[in-house]
């Protein structure tokens, strides 16, 4: 799919100064309280702000934060979030409004110098975001457009990817109303999911984990015509040992899903897919860290325990069946990595991938869970080829689907 570039944009438009850009980034960052736990979302998104910046545009930036139902909540406010901008971009002036659209926010917008930046409260606040409805998701997109001077003044960059699989008015209806581009972010993205589904380099494994396999039904679908190797760990893993007719105690279980995971399986077979399902697992006698837990076989849980991680002989072989993939996409952590009982599955699979990605290997961390799972765990995103911040719009493209927010765009 070919997108319009930012450099395709700037050329275009010519001298930015006394220009505003509206540019959607993805700042859906999680909060302790007001203290940002891990600010990824952030660190991505500045590139793209300060090559406009450096061009003399005046930058507005809108997006989300949480899942607030279209009113004001004071705990999904992008206050902190504007605090670390400015600590990311300590030489250029950054304002902050406490309202999205009018009043506040647009006198903020007129008054922008060149270089300045202008970030917005969530827009979620509003109703009109992520309307059902098409012309209310187009009032309020035409609401955003006025920011930035509407269609005859304002350009539109769209830089976040993590919404780009949402038709929502500041992803989708905003993009038909201004001259609008990819941001640097969503390009980087886009390259490398095009690379993952496009001839990628082989042996090409992708490792899946999480809590729930209902969640990537499609994209397991899918990725047994791509694949040759499929690892699987987290919550999900009990599913697949389940339709191998294994007990799995108190472990997840989405019964409803075994006989699909049983067709996956056959599937896999009839195509070559290597199916990497773990031999051993940490089985605790409940969900916290305190609990007893102990190694068991992964085909001989009790039936009065829950897994909670992949043991160590799982991550071994896990890290064997890596060592000398070419091409490696993750998604979900191998386990409850919040609890450092049940870290170790997903810090072994990361080490794993870093091993890759030194032998020159293409490794990308998809996923919120899984960025944040390494990041706590002391790896540095250069570690890995690509980290994304996708989420459910990287998984969605895997799954083969049109996501709306690119489609507008190309």
């Amino acid at each position: 799919m070919a997108l319009t570039s930012l450099d395709d944009l700037v050329a275009a438009q010519g001298d930015l100064r006394g220009r505003r850009v509206l540019v959607r980034s993805d700042l859906n960052v999680p909060l302790s309280g007001t203290t940002i736990t891990d600010d990824g979302r952030v660190r991505a998104s500045v590139p793209t702000w300060q090559r406009l910046l450096d061009a003399g545009a005046r930058v507005v930036v809108v997006a989300h934060l949480g899942r607030p139902k279209g009113a004001p909540e004071a705990k999904y406010s992008l206050a902190p979030v504007a605090e670390r901008v400015r600590e990311l971009l300590p030489s250029t002036t950054v304002h902050f409004a406490d309202v999205t659209v009018g009043g506040s926010a647009q006198e903020a917008a007129d008054a922008l110098g060149d270089g300045e930046l202008l970030l917005v409260e969530n827009l979620r606040f509003n109703a009109g975001e992520t309307s059902k409805d098409d012309a209310a998701r187009a009032a309020f997109a035409g609401e955003l457009a006025a920011l930035v001077g509407g269609p005859d003044e304002g350009l539109f960059v769209s830089d976040g990817f993590g919404v780009v699989h949402r038709k929502q008015a500041s992803v989708y209806d905003v993009a038909q109303l201004l001259p609008h581009a990819a941001g640097g972010l969503v390009e980087a993205e886009t390259a490398v999911l095009q690379r993952l589904t496009t001839d990628p380099a082989r042996p090409y494994a992708v490792v899946l984990g999480g809590a729930k396999v209902s969640d990537k039904l499609a994209v397991i679908e899918n990725l047994l015509g791509t694949a040759d190797r499929l690892l699987v760990g987290g919550g999900m893993v009990f599913t697949f040992l389940a339709a191998q007719g294994h007990e799995v105690g108190k472990s997840l279980l989405e019964a409803d899903q075994i006989e699909i995971v049983k067709g996956y399986l056959a599937t896999a077979a009839e195509r070559g897919v290597e199916v990497v399902l773990p031999v051993d697992v940490i089985a605790a006698t409940a969900f916290s860290a305190d609990a007893d837990h102990e190694v068991v076989a992964a085909d001989a849980i009790p039936a009065d325990r829950m897994g909670l991680d992949i043991g160590p002989a799982s991550s071994a072989l896990f890290a064997e069946k890596l060592a000398d993939t070419r091409t490696v996409f993750w998604n979900g952590p191998m386990g409850a990595f919040e609890m450092a009982p049940y870290a170790e599955g997903t810090r072994e699979l990361a080490k794993a991938l870093v091993e890759v990605t030194r032998a020159g290997g293409l490794t990308v961390v998809g996923g919120g869970d899984s960025a944040a799972a390494v990041r706590s765990l002391g790896f540095a995103d250069s570690d890995f080829g690509h980290i994304s911040t996708g989420g459910g719009a990287s998984l969605e493209y895997l799954e083969g689907k049109t996501l709306p927010g690119l489609s507008v765009l190309s």
